[in-house]
C-alpha cells in the first residue's frame, strides 16, 4: 500500500536539516530528533506519525493534511498514510512543520529568540 523508497526519500531530505538526528523508532521505522524532541517517526514506506501542539493538530486535520493518529486520535499527534509518490512531499512539509514548531519552543525555552544557528550550537 505504501510508495517504494518513500522512507528512504523522507530519510535523505530530513537528516539534512540542522540539529536533526534519525534513530530507530521503538514501534519500528525510523524517528526524527531535534535533540530530545522526537518530531516524527516513519514506519516504512506506509506511514508517517507526527506531533503537534492540539490547536495546530486540529488545524492540519480540519485543513485534509493529515488524520488523528490511528492508535491514539485524541492525542496531539496525527497520522499520514503515504499512498501516492506526491505523499512524500506532504510527509516532508509536515515534518518541516513540526521542525521548526520544535525550534521556537527551544527558542522560548531558552528565554531568548535566537537564530538558528545559536538554537543549534546551544
Amino acid at each position: 500500500m505504501g510508495v517504494s523508497g518513500a522512507g528512504a526519500s523522507i530519510r535523505a531530505t530530513v537528516v539534512e536539516w540542522p540539529g536533526i538526528g534519525a534513530h530507530p523508532h521503538r514501534f519500528g521505522g525510523t524517528e526524527y530528533r531535534l535533540g530530545t524532541r522526537e518530531i516524527g517517526h516513519v514506519h516504512g514506506d506506509d506511514l508517517l506519525d507526527v506531533p503537534f501542539p492540539k490547536k495546530v493538530r486540529d488545524q492540519v486535520i480540519a485543513e485534509g493534511r493529515a488524520q488523528p493518529h490511528h492508535i491514539l486520535p485524541e492525542s496531539g499527534w496525527v497520522s499520514f498514510y503515504l499512498r501516492q509518490e506526491a505523499d512524500v512531499e506532504r510527509a516532508i512539509a509536515l515534518l518541516r512543520e513540526s521542525y521548526e514548531l520544535a525550534l521556537a519552543q527551544r527558542a522560548r525555552s531558552k528565554g531568548r529568540s535566537g537564530t538558528l544557528d545559536e538554537e543549534l550550537a546551544a
